[in-house]
């Protein structure tokens, strides 16, 4: 049996990944990255990924969500529109959703409020949630912290940041997702998740962004988070074979709708 991987994130139906796209899922299935997460943006990128969605349901699998790099004032007339042309039951998660103070901090109350409804409406579906956290992970966590259900269940993907977050994550009981910036040099990502439960460890890509080295400022795709896993094994002292293992467990208990292993 071959290897077995789950890239939780990556936005395939970016325009980058369209020239060649066949090609794109060919090498991940030869990598042995055999299901991709597709994290939504915004309500024009909804009818892209789920065509992408339908022709390929062995292996793409979609989120629903606004990004809060796409909330304005007009937040909630958007996630009523994307909700109500999504099926629930097709939907593997709410995301990608949170909030973003990188950017444009002035959109910040818009921003919480979108990622209040979005949460809202992921434990009304009962679905896990992916979350974008860029210099607002604490902000998050606080928001996060008001609702305090057994229901409310998720990731914070690309985390890259301190152990005292990482700490506080792991209390929510929510995963990290691990990308490309674990292979970087001078990150010490594997130093700030070293005492993470490994059982809460999910392995993606964001492709076509950040990819990990030795492919560092190229496009990035789905083949390439063999490549995380390949580190991660190292820094484990294990084999890639036990980190697959792992992360593909963890996948599968987050994200139920992945089915059956």
């Amino acid at each position: 049996m071959g290897l077995n991987l789950v890239d939780t994130h990556c936005h395939l139906y970016h325009e980058q990944l369209a020239g060649d796209l066949e090609e794109v899922l060919n090498r991940s299935l030869e990598a042995g990255v055999n299901k991709i997460l597709l994290p939504n943006i915004d309500r024009a990128s909804w009818p892209i990924l789920t065509h992408l969605v339908e022709r390929h349901p062995e292996t793409c699998f979609a989120m629903v969500g606004l990004h809060p790099c796409d909330v304005f004032e007009n937040w909630k007339v958007e996630l009523d529109a994307l909700f109500a042309s999504a099926d629930r039951n097709a939907c593997a998660a709410v995301g990608e959703i949170g909030l973003d103070l990188h950017w444009d901090k002035s959109t910040l109350p818009w921003q919480e409020a979108a990622l209040k409804y979005q949460i809202e409406k992921a434990l009304e579906w009962d679905l896990p949630i992916c979350l974008h956290t860029r210099n607002a992970t604490q902000a998050t966590i606080d928001i996060l912290k008001q609702y305090r259900s057994p229901q409310l269940r998720g990731v914070f993907h690309c985390f890259s940041e301190s152990r005292e977050l990482a700490a506080e994550i792991n209390k929510l009981g929510f995963y990290i997702g691990i990308g490309g910036v674990y292979t970087f040099k001078n990150a010490k990502l594997a130093e700030q998740i070293q005492d993470f439960p490994k059982d809460k460890i999910l392995l993606e890509t964001d492709s076509p962004f950040l990819a990990p080295v030795p492919h560092r400022g190229k496009r990035n795709e789905p083949a390439y988070v063999r490549l995380v896993a390949e580190a991660m094994a190292t820094n484990w002292g294990t084999s890639l074979e036990e980190v697959a293992e792992q992360t593909t467990q963890n996948a599968h208990r987050l994200f139920p709708h992945l089915g059956a292993l």
